[in-house]
């Protein structure tokens, strides 16, 4: 750092120094002297950015006289200027400590299995190989495997560039493992084939019914590649291009690009990963999004759909793969006047619904677990969400499951959730309000008492 030894009470020792108005000056207040001829000098010199740093006990007890002539001035004390920077070296050293823990735990392990969820999606395998280099192991030594292998048309092209295999798991391969450490999702998923694992690492709401050596589930981040980022950096790893270029994806992916469910501290992963990945390769991989296949059923939802205040719904019939239910729901929120887009589809055996909304309206998850988890399984965000419902369940609760009949339910099931939960919430708030009105009639009762006590005293 240059030093210039000046007086800072002149004009003169500013302009030598060759400030300019994107200078940031920072003045020392330690409450002995006054600062209106020093701030006099630096603001003539033309600076804008002035802030004022009080340290010790009689800067920060006196009242400043020079305020009124100099309000741009920002007053700090010394925590407000270092406080971020420490809660992040804070936060840094205990997830340090957390990682070091897990790494020495794996450590003995011949054989480990990270475990994705079905059908992988790119977050669940970009987390897989950032897991992969934590453990400082090997495509040999920890093995990326999912009991439903890969199957949507940009997730493979992502796989295939990428050079990242997925193996198959099946219930009588667990045994083979001596750890086993999930990403992206969490035992529970699996329905009682895993009720136990080593580490898991997932940005899902947290589940009860298992168990777990270590475990790091943050549900306000936007990617499992998040919290993996912090681990990677708070250890200092070195992470390759193609580690960088699959979590940089992944985290463009899972939250549409921070336009869902989005933390900070996704938007300081991705710029910190963006300078070591590939990004005409993440362009690359991001152009199979939209294939004639994707087209079709959103055709088929738009013919089949409904909409009704403001929210869109459809059922898409018989669909492959579960892919399509959810980029469908994902493509029909961008429609105008449409603020939610719920979507179902009948893959197999099992009717897929998928609930996307705006984020700032009614919680999605809780919409589906209302409607559906006393016939399968339901969850999510706020802004999106995911039930899978067999087939003969939803046939004995809900009848048929005729395309139009199923997208009037839908469009019946969300318009009473919507007025069930603002009537809901207008009870709360009449609530409050006569709380607070009891209050006050008490208080003021209460200083009434008061009164009288003292006047016939």
């Amino acid at each position: 750092m240059p030093v210039r030894v000046a007086d800072p009470r002149r004009v003169a020792s500013y302009l030598e120094a060759d400030v300019t108005p994107a200078t940031c000056v920072i003045i020392e207040d330690n409450g002995r002297q006054s600062l209106r001829r020093i701030l006099e000098a630096v603001t003539d010199a033309g600076t804008t950015l002035v802030y004022v740093l009080r340290v010790g006990d009689r800067a920060t007890s006196r009242t400043d006289a020079w305020r009124e002539a100099f309000p741009d001035v920002t007053v700090l004390s010394l925590g407000q200027l270092l406080q971020e920077s420490l809660v992040t070296a804070l936060g840094r050293s205990l997830t340090r400590a957390r990682v070091q823990q897990y790494q020495r735990y794996f450590a003995g392990a011949d054989r480990v299995l990270i475990l994705l969820h079905n059908d992988p999606d790119p977050d669940a395998m970009a987390s897989g190989l950032a897991l992969r280099n934590l453990l400082h192991r090997t495509k040999t030594t920890a093995i990326i495997g999912a009991f439903q292998g890969v199957t949507r048309p940009e997730n493979l092209r992502m796989a295939n560039l990428l050079d990242i295999r997925v193996e198959p798991v099946t219930a009588e391969s667990l045994a083979r493992y001596d750890l086993i450490a999930t990403v992206d999702v969490q035992p529970h998923y699996f329905g009682g084939l895993l009720d136990r694992a080593d580490l898991v690492v997932d940005h899902h709401p947290e589940q009860s019914g298992y168990t777990a050596a270590f475990r790091d589930i943050r549900a306000d981040y936007g990617s499992t590649c998040t919290i993996l980022t912090e681990h990677l950096r708070a250890v200092g790893a070195n992470i390759s291009e193609r580690t960088a270029t699959a979590m940089l994806y992944a985290i463009k992916s899972d939250t549409l690009f921070f336009s869902r469910h989005t933390n900070r501290v996704d938007l300081a992963a991705f710029t910190y990963l963006y300078p070591l990945a590939d990004a005409a390769l993440v362009r690359k991989m991001e152009g199979a999004e939209l294939t004639l296949e994707r087209l079709t059923f959103v055709s088929r939802a738009v013919q089949q759909g409904r909409t009704r205040d403001q929210v869109f719904t459809a059922h898409i019939g018989a669909a492959p793969r579960e892919d399509l239910v959810t980029y469908t729901a994902d493509f029909l929120l961008q429609l105008e006047d449409v603020k939610w887009s719920i979507i179902s589809g009948l893959v197999g055996d099992v009717v897929i619904v998928s609930v996307r909304n705006l984020g700032y309206s009614r919680n999605a998850g809780d919409f589906v677990k209302t409607c559906f988890a006393d016939v399968g399984s339901a969850g999510g965000h706020r802004a999106m969400a995911k039930a899978v419902v067999p087939a003969s369940g939803f046939r004995k609760k809900f009848g048929s499951l005729d395309d139009e009949h199923v997208s009037r339910l839908l469009s019946d099931l969300a318009g009473q959730f919507l007025r069930d939960a603002l009537s809901s919430e207008r009870r709360r708030e009449s609530a409050l309000r006569g709380r607070t009105a009891q209050r006050g009639s008490t208080s003021g009762a209460a200083r009434r008492a008061r009164r009288s006590s003292d006047l016939a005293g």
